[in-house]
């Protein structure tokens, strides 16, 4: 048995239940990319795939996560073709897919499904879609991430598995392939596994409400930002746009647009933005 996961978080919460229940263990592999944001449109082709990977080479460029633009450090692709692999070299061997009701596990099933038809029948899928867990406290929660699931509550979601279907395996590459044609850059989850499309700004508006007129570093804005926002999205992402910004000319700033910790921002104040 082979998982798949869209976040590095994801392996270790799903490794600790195979000590709880045997029969769940296999290898645990990892979907990197965030299809959630960035250009799409001919991703399938080398020219298209090319000007997403410098569309995020310019993202991380001078942020924490450079490293990532690394030959090898991120590579999907081959991530399908060891799946493939494998599907081809044993028969029995099968495919769990886990999504979490997050437009980072959507927008990555789609594109990860829209690949594996060829093999229809081994592949399932194990999407929590509004499936209630038991917190380690005892209470109950809906889960956005695998990660906050605990460990005994996966032995609970792996019941929802199941084959996905000849009519999702059609249905669910053309709505890949719908999302893909779309020009927008920020993609949302509407319900169930339904996308929609936004422009590449739409976090902006609620970055600049934790900007303030005392200076604080980007770290701070963007904890702010993920911890009290219902739409939230990577802190690299966010890094990018709130550099951007920083360079429109309202706000004052300190140190180097690089890493999360390298500049502060606040904002100017009358007086400065009179002048």
């Amino acid at each position: 048995m082979i998982h798949v996961v869209f976040n590095e978080q994801d392996v270790e919460a799903i490794s600790k239940a195979f000590e709880l229940d045997e029969t769940m263990a296999g290898k645990v592999m990892v979907v990197r990319d965030d299809f959630a944001v960035g250009p799409l449109e001919n991703i399938s082709t080398p020219e298209g795939a090319v000007i997403r990977k410098e569309w995020w080479q310019n993202v991380l460029t001078g942020g924490d996560q450079h490293a990532i633009t690394e030959e090898g450090k991120v590579n999907d692709e081959e991530v399908v073709r060891d799946i493939v692999e494998l599907l081809e070299q044993d028969h029995d061997e099968v495919i769990w897919i886990w999504a979490a009701q997050n437009k980072h596990d959507v927008c990555g099933y789609y594109w990860l499904v829209s690949q594996l038809a060829a093999f229809q029948g081994r592949i399932f899928i194990l999407y929590l879609n509004n499936l209630p867990f038991i917190s380690d406290k005892g209470t109950i929660f809906y889960p956005d991430w695998l990660s906050q699931i605990p460990s005994k509550e996966f032995l609970k979601a792996k019941k929802l598995a199941r084959p996905v279907t000849a009519s999702e395996f059609e249905i669910d590459s053309d709505e890949w392939n719908k999302i893909c044609a779309e020009a927008s850059l920020v993609r949302l989850l509407d319900g169930g596994k339904k996308i929609i499309h936004r422009a590449i700004d739409f976090y902006d508006a609620d970055l600049v409400r934790y900007i303030s007129g005392d200076k604080q570093k980007a770290s701070k804005i963007i904890h702010a930002f993920l911890s009290k926002n219902k739409e939230i999205t990577g802190d690299a992402f966010l890094l990018w746009r709130l550099k951007h910004i920083a360079t429109t000319g309202t706000y004052e700033v300190q140190g180097e647009l690089k890493g999360i910790k390298d500049f502060e921002i606040s904002k100017r104040s009358s007086t400065e933005a009179a002048d």
